[in-house]
């Protein structure tokens, strides 16, 4: 079988034709009867989670190397908020935490998911447990129809062939990369003056489950968008509230541009031109939802990033640190939310300098705007923030937050022996080992960019801080972070791939 074809069919001629045979599907099977007319639609939520992108990598968020307009006129019309948080500095973790509303140690996924081999050494699970309080699957118990369209990372990839369905965690329908199972879009990296592409797979195309779509690498956004669209459009025509994850695999290395924005092939170049052509190809979908009154004012866009970027890519602004570092780099992620039916018209175009709030809290902030509530069996690590998301009000979380670093990252890239854990709280920010030693103490009003440390001047804080954060990590199950550390190694298994 040729490269560029999946079941004697040509990628091409499947790609194509995406968008129908997908709205076909749904129509064959009777998809969701419509609701009655007079009933009023509970809000779609709109989910773009970036893949390893800085905070000041958006325009709107002082890029000047690259334009963001169809993300900056999100940002005009809504709310751009400067202390938000992801809930770890690396991919897999912060897709859980968004995911549950819960912290993801508590579902042993505290690193990017690999091979089989390296997840064990490293003490990480090999997919997020089903029984997990899944967003989508509440959502979807109560009415939603539910997507997932782009990177998963939560389960089945490399060699882990056995992991569930993405439709097992509360979607009625998914199109993933090689991060996940069901049907994949793959990409083939093209690059000046090599005729043939680059298979860029990590065995996804060997582990069955669904059919792979092979496609351009600079396009495959393009393609998540289209199924979205589909699947927005049909929900829309049945009267049914949505909730829909748009995850792309932009701004991730491999950075493959289209051949004529290559230019000098310089990371920052490369990784700018990703950048822009994502932000073209999300246009369908935010032109659908913004030109179509009832979408228009009954719908929140949430837009951000998974973690930190990679150095020599992104740019984490003024802030410290990178990708798998607990640095403010490696954690915080700028955020826009999208709402203008919903927010208040004083709040509409504004930027929140004050909310310190993380991507865990969204999930009950979710399910409070959208007035669905989730079984009293189910705790959520995050807070309730459903008045600040929508412009109401600017408080931030009660409880501190806390973090703890991937098991495999006490060294990466030109950073060594970074710290363990870390928590926020306040304007504080804390840095220790796991036995609560080398504190390194932040105030981030004062000292944004974590450039002196202040643990002599301010023991009190030192000690309370690291007693609420040792106590926090001694309740969730451990991985093997602390054995790496010692060994000096980083858990990693053949064929791990970069991350």
């Amino acid at each position: 079988m040729s490269e560029h074809q999946v079941d004697g069919l040509s990628s091409c001629f499947l790609m194509k034709k995406l968008p129908l045979l997908f709205a076909a599907v749904l129509l064959l099977s009777g998809w969701f009867p419509p609701v009655h007319a007079e009933e009023p639609t509970p809000p779609n939520f709109i989910l773009i989670f970036i893949d390893d992108m800085g905070w000041g990598d958006f325009s709107c968020f002082g890029n000047e190397d690259a334009e963001t307009p169809n993300i900056d006129r999100l940002a005009e019309e809504g709310i751009a908020f400067e202390h938000f948080y992801v809930n770890s500095p690396i991919c897999s973790p912060s897709r859980v935490a968004i995911s549950t509303g819960q912290y993801p140690q508590r579902w042993k996924i505290t690193s990017y998911l690999n091979n089989r081999k390296s997840n064990a050494q490293r003490g990480v699970a090999d997919w997020l447990d089903p029984e997990a309080p899944m967003l989508a699957r509440i959502l979807q118990e109560n009415g939603y129809a539910t997507g997932h369209f782009g990177k998963w990372h939560m389960g089945g990839q490399r060699d882990v062939h056995e992991a569930p369905l993405i439709t097992e965690y509360g979607f009625d329908e998914s199109v993933t990369n090689f991060e996940g199972l069901g049907a994949r879009v793959l990409p083939l990296k093209y690059s000046p003056g090599n005729p043939k592409p680059v298979m860029h797979n990590l065995g996804s195309d060997t582990l069955g489950h669904g059919p792979v779509i092979w496609h351009d690498r600079a396009f495959v956004t393009e393609k998540f968008v289209e199924a979205a669209v589909v699947f927005a459009r049909f929900a829309r025509s049945q009267g049914r509230p949505f909730y829909l994850n748009l995850w792309p695999d932009d701004v991730h290395t491999p950075m493959h541009p289209t051949l004529n924005q290559w230019g000098d092939g310089g990371d920052r170049h490369l990784y700018c031109r990703v950048l822009e052509e994502m932000d073209r190809q999300l246009a369908p979908l935010l032109n659908l939802v913004r030109e179509d009154p009832k979408l228009r004012d009954n719908t929140l866009i949430l837009i951000c990033s998974d973690n930190g970027p990679e150095v020599g890519f992104g740019s984490a602004g003024p802030l410290r640190g990178h990708k798998a570092t607990l640095y403010e780099g490696g954690i915080r992620s700028s955020l826009v939310a999208w709402a203008p039916g919903m927010m208040p018209e004083e709040a509409q175009g504004t930027r929140n300098q004050e909310s310190v709030f993380s991507a865990m809290d969204l999930v009950p902030s979710l399910l409070d705007i959208a007035k669905v509530k989730a079984s009293d069996t189910v705790s959520f690590d995050g807070e309730n923030l459903a008045s600040v998301i929508l412009g109401e009000e600017s408080r931030s979380r009660a409880a501190p937050l806390f973090f703890r670093r991937p098991p495999d990252r006490s060294n990466f890239r030109h950073y060594k022996n970074l710290p363990d854990l870390a928590v926020r709280s306040g304007e504080w920010k804390l840095y220790t080992d796991y036995e609560g030693k080398s504190p390194e103490l932040y105030h981030l009003h004062k000292d944004p960019s974590e450039k002196s440390s202040v643990a002599d001047g301010n023991p009190e804080v030192v000690s309370r801080l690291t007693k609420e954060l040792l106590e926090w990590n001694s309740t969730l199950p451990q991985d093997r972070g602390a054995f790496l550390k010692e060994q000096g190694g980083k858990g990693k298994g053949k064929k791990s791939g970069k991350k």
